[in-house]
Formats: structure tokens, C-alpha cells, sequence
């Protein structure tokens, strides 16, 4: 997965990412956090790549980003347990 950063700084960043599957699920639990104003992307084209937004307050993107994908690692680890 390929992630081109444009924009980064303390409570908003911008980049562009590849795999619209990763980008979707990134958005729905960064939204589900408290201190996430914005998270969306849009893809112009399918041949080009998802633009991710992501606003943040009180907290910055950088720890939204990983909480969402710790949130993300822990729900999918419980999936693979229940199917065991």
C-alpha cells in the first residue's frame, strides 16, 4: 500500500492513499473517536489514488491515526479468534 503525504501538520493533514478499502475503514473509525472533527476521502478517478482529509481537535492526527488502526488490529484479531 502506497501513501503519498501532502499536507501534515498538528490537527490536520492531508494524503493520498492507494487501496480505497484501507481508507474507508481508516475514516469510519477515526469518526467513531472522540476529537476527530473530519475524516473523509474522495477519489476523482478509480485510476488514481483516495485523497484522505483528516481534521482533529485536542488531540493530533498522528495519535488519531494510530488509535484507529490499534482499534482497527484489536477488532480484527477478535474476528479471526471467533472463527477459530
Amino acid at each position: 500500500m502506497e501513501i503519498n503525504v501532502l499536507k501534515q501538520e498538528k490537527e490536520d493533514a492531508e494524503f493520498d492513499i492507494d487501496r480505497v478499502t484501507a481508507a474507508e475503514v481508516l475514516r469510519a473509525y477515526l469518526n467513531e473517536q472522540d476529537g476527530v472533527e473530519f475524516a473523509a476521502w474522495r477519489r476523482e478517478h478509480p485510476s488514481k489514488p483516495a485523497l484522505m482529509k483528516i481534521k482533529t481537535k485536542g488531540k493530533t492526527v498522528k495519535k488519531a491515526v494510530g488509535d484507529a488502526v490499534a482499534a482497527v488490529k484489536k477488532d480484527a484479531d477478535a474476528l479471526v479468534k471467533g472463527l477459530k
